[in-house]
């Protein structure tokens, strides 16, 4: 691999899928028995994006996205319908051991070490699976285990362990033969606000100290918000932004709220004239304004009205998220939601 090239490359990468149709009760099952009618699902739809050495990637996308079929392309796991990928200078698919050895992909609703087994003999088949030399595996796992707060944990069948700690573990059976790419899916789902924010912690320090290539994809936009600079947006399996959280903002929130607190209650006719009352109740209101426009907003508020006290709210990365999102569930396109 050129010393200048991407780590991960992506060029109209695109996946479908065919499935049958079978029509309701007997009789649609007796015709689906003669004649299977068939349908194509296209999860991924001709996308192109290309990641750095060192780059922690957020990747977003609402439920059926094409966020999970992508990394596992791009991992190997499958094939794709059209397009093409080189991660570390390999089509992922070809599945070459040399290639193997220098990624891994966690997928949290997915276990890939065994149930009922403790998690330490699982990390000693993965020393077998990738021949790390004892000395480095050792290294390695005490350095992992400390970094995680493991402690004996790794010791206990892993049934018996909190998801939480389960998934804990499963990063460490992946990063044991120090991969340089990691694909991380949905590393945080299902776990209570303390633990995800333990889990951001733990990857953020170990992306810091290895300068490894990562992939995350999560529902929680304070994952990405937390551990990414540069997101990637995809919808009905097309790209529809690239580049740094603070650029899409930028680009969609063409307003920001005005908060005001009235020394009396004030009707909420009379702050209509201001921009879109949100809310109002009693002497507090939420005021919707453009975003050139605040300043002056601002000032005829406090020229006009018995303010107490008054704030504005910057549109955060997850509300414009929400709305990219909520044009979708609206019917929109996906051209129709990357329109600003």
């Amino acid at each position: 691999m050129p010393p200048d090239s991407p780590i991960i490359l992506a060029e109209n990468l695109t996946r479908a899928f065919v499935t049958f149709q079978r029509g309701e009760g007997l009789r649609g099952a007796l015709r689906s028995f003669v004649r299977r009618e068939t349908k194509q699902k296209v999860a991924v739809d001709g996308v192109s994006f290309r990641v750095e050495a060192g780059e922690l990637v957020g990747f977003l996308g609402p439920n059926g996205a094409g966020k999970t079929t992508t990394l596992k392309l791009l991992s190997g796991i499958l094939h794709p319908t059209s397009g093409s990928a080189t991660v570390l200078g390999h089509v992922p698919w070809r599945r070459e051991a040399d290639f193997l050895r220098r990624m891994a992909i966690v997928m949290g609703q997915k276990n890939q070490l065994w149930w009922d087994l403790p998690a330490q003999d699982s990390f000693l088949l993965n020393r077998d699976i990738y021949q790390i030399p004892e000395r480095d595996f050792r290294a390695k796992l005490q350095e992992l285990t400390d970094l995680f707060e493991l402690g004996d944990l790794t010791s206990q069948p892993l049934r018996k362990l909190s998801l939480g700690e389960r998934m804990k573990c499963e990063l460490v059976g992946s990063l044991l033969h120090s991969p340089r790419v990691l694909f991380l899916d949905e590393p945080t789902i299902g776990l209570d606000v303390v633990t995800q924010k333990r889990l951001r912690e733990f990857i953020r320090e170990y992306t810091r100290q290895t300068g490894i290539t990562t992939i995350l994809t999560s529902h929680y936009m304070r994952d990405i918000e937390e551990l990414c600079e540069r997101a990637v947006i995809i919808d009905s399996g097309r790209l529809i932004h690239d580049g740094r959280l603070a650029d899409l903002v930028e680009r969609y929130a063409t307003y920001k709220i005005i908060e005001v607190r009235l020394e009396q209650p004030v009707p909420a006719e009379s702050l209509a004239r201001f921009g879109e009352v949100v809310e109002a109740n009693g002497s507090r209101a939420s005021i919707r304004v453009p975003r050139d426009r605040v300043p002056a907003v601002a000032a005829d508020l406090l020229a006009t009205l018995p303010v107490a006290d008054i704030g504005i709210e910057a549109v955060t990365a997850e509300e414009v998220i929400r709305q990219l999102f909520g044009r979708r569930a609206d019917g929109a396109s996906p051209e129709e939601v990357a329109a600003p």
